[in-house]
């Protein structure tokens, strides 16, 4: 299925700016769908002289009269003159009669959608005419913002420039208020009642300035004042941002927009949503979150400081094997800091494992048991794992790269160790190869008692699942492990 940028160029939405506004209007689209009481469909023309609907929404205020997918339908001829008279006539064309041909009965209107003096697509309003409501004054309301909102679509002024979130916006169902020209409520949602009863508003809003109610209503001065500005630029005809408003026993999410009457007088829609549990769990998120990454930083500094320890241990040893053992010790313990240190500047519990492994090589130095003719290099992406799966991965790794420099070459002689990461499938396979002397004859590694050898076979298997190998790379010379983990190769974003 394409894209809806893909889907607006084959019509006359061709210019970058036009898809951007044809986008925004769709992203935006709900609230008019659901003001309006009807199915909304984006229609745009096809050099054949057909016109291919490339976007649809349906309200969460009736019944849909659009069950059916209209996206990628095409129309011709009579069923599409409303739509070319709308596109040639820059002005909305109502169907003379209802349409009785589908499953309900409709009746549309189609609206142009200007952008810089041109239309560049048509919308379709379908309402739903088997539904009988009763003319309250909530929904003669609605239907008076929606007329205002699809006169703005024709000139242009709606969507706003700037891409809204509507997963994330106040909806038309959470709270509505209709401002006249000087700021006062002209109508309140019984939504919007509550919510602000939520806040300590107590008076009736009807005929009261929300910009100052709103700012009074707000325990600290600034925010007051931000929300105020708000509401001001809104029926002053400007946009702003959707914003908090915080008191001392709820939090609204407050969105104001204007509604510009070509030939009437302007005013402002403001929503508002009761969002106080959700940035209650959003603050409560938060401090999880620093508690966490705060105790991965501990966690770092107290094993940089066993792995001092061990150095300073292992100088004062004159037993050239035991001070091998603590030297690799301080390896191992420094590996594991390192993930820590990561996890301690992320906000997610993931862990780049590429970025680790940038940091652990080089503690690896130039593997001194080889020298400096013995080189390593890296191919392929790990990606990013969970934080429980990168730990015993990366000190796997290492240990299998320190193994290869000390047994693989003898001494002096030059040679390359490759890491290798490649992704089969949903498993992530890692191949530690190296163009060395080899396996010593007969040599059996699940029965090695190589002290290395037995943390990677302990790690890969028990902390990670996954299986563990070694053999000649494809017949040449050297050796070859391979690590296989299943499922690691799935996204963790």
């Amino acid at each position: 299925m394409s894209s809806l940028s893909e889907r607006l160029t084959r019509g006359t939405a061709s210019s970058p700016a036009q898809v951007d506004h044809a986008r925004r209007l769709v992203a935006d689209w709900q609230l008019l769908a659901d003001l309006a009481f009807a199915d909304l469909t984006l229609w745009v023309p096809l050099d054949s002289g057909a016109w291919e609907c490339v976007a649809q929404v349906r309200p969460l205020t009736t019944s849909t009269s659009r069950p059916e997918d209209m996206v990628g339908e095409e129309v011709e001829g009579a069923h599409a003159q409303p739509f070319a008279a709308a596109y040639r006539d820059g002005r909305p064309v109502t169907d003379g009669e209802p349409d009785w041909s589908g499953p309900v009965p409709r009746r549309r209107e189609v609206i142009p959608v200007g952008h810089e003096g041109v239309v560049i697509a048509v919308l379709a309003k379908d309402t739903n005419l088997a539904v009988t409501r009763s003319p309250s004054t909530l929904e003669l309301t609605y239907l008076d913002i929606a007329a205002d909102l699809c006169l703005m679509v024709s000139a242009g002024s709606f969507p706003p420039a700037k891409l809204q979130d509507a997963e994330m916006g106040p909806r038309v169902g959470d709270g509505l208020l209709r401002l006249d020209a000087a700021g006062e409520v002209t109508y309140a949602s019984p939504n919007a009642v509550s919510a602000y009863r939520r806040i300590g508003v107590t008076r009736d809003l009807a005929g009261a300035g929300l910009a100052d109610v709103t700012c009074r209503a707000v325990t600290d001065r600034v925010s007051g004042e931000a929300a105020a500005a708000a509401v001001s630029a809104a029926v002053a005809g400007r946009y702003p941002d959707p914003m908090d408003v915080e008191a001392a026993s709820a939090t609204l999410l407050l969105r104001a927009l204007p509604l510009l009457e070509p030939d009437g007088e302007p005013g402002a829609l403001v929503l508002v949503r009761d969002v106080t549990d959700v940035r209650r769990r959003d603050r409560a998120l938060l401090t999880k979150d620093a508690t966490i990454r705060e105790i991965h930083h501990r966690v770092k500094n107290n094993l940089q400081t066993v792995a001092a320890l061990l150095r300073l241990q292992a100088r004062r040893m004159t037993e050239p094997a035991a001070r091998a053992a603590l030297e690799e010790s301080v390896r191992r313990v420094a590996s594991i800091a390192v993930v820590h240190e990561t996890l301690a500047g992320s906000r997610e519990d993931v862990v780049d494992v590429d970025d680790v492994l940038d940091q652990v090589l080089p503690m690896l130095g130039d593997l001194t048991s080889v020298g400096p003719a013995a080189g390593t290099r890296r191919t392929g992406t790990f990606g990013e794992l969970p934080a429980a799966a990168a730990t015993p991965l990366v000190l796997a790794v290492t240990e299998l790269l320190h193994n290869a420099a000390e047994h693989a070459f003898p001494e002096g002689e030059p040679g390359v160790i490759e890491l290798i990461a490649e992704r089969t499938g949903d498993d992530l396979v890692v191949r530690v190869r190296d163009d060395g002397r080899g396996l010593p004859a007969g040599f059996d590694p699940a029965a090695s008692d190589g002290l290395g050898l037995q943390i990677v076979r302990t790690l890969v298997t028990s902390e990670l699942g996954g299986t563990l190998t070694m053999g000649a790379p494809g017949g040449a010379q050297g050796t070859e492990v391979v690590l296989t983990l299943p499922g690691s190769a799935w996204p963790r974003r």
